[in-house]
């Protein structure tokens, strides 16, 4: 067996093969930077782009009457097939960002 070569039960491994604590501390940095930028990217918005209504009372912690009231004065836009209706997480992000105030600065 040659110098570069490790036997472990019948199966051999070259010691280009080994893997360092410091290949282990490179690859979990890239990780974690892979999964922050993935946060980033999707921080606050629906995994899906439509959304139930149940989903949606959910989400902005209202009752049934209260989502109905958005639905029938046009706050809220929402699609319907057969019998069940179904909101755009872009619509609903939207009327968030339409209703924004901010106090002016004295």
């Amino acid at each position: 067996m040659k110098s570069s070569e490790i036997n472990t039960n019948s199966k051999r491994i070259f010691l280009q093969q080994l893997i360092t604590l410091d290949d282990l501390d490179t690859f979990k940095q890239e990780l974690v930077g892979e999964f922050k930028k993935l946060l980033k990217e999707h921080a606050g918005k629906p995994s899906k782009q439509w959304l139930k209504t149940e989903e949606v009372k959910k989400m902005l912690n209202v009752s049934t009457g209260t989502l109905q009231t958005l639905r029938i004065n046009g706050t809220l836009p929402y699609t319907r097939i057969g019998g069940v209706i179904y909101y755009d997480a872009d619509d609903i992000q939207q009327m968030f960002l339409s209703r924004k105030f901010q106090h002016p600065q004295s």
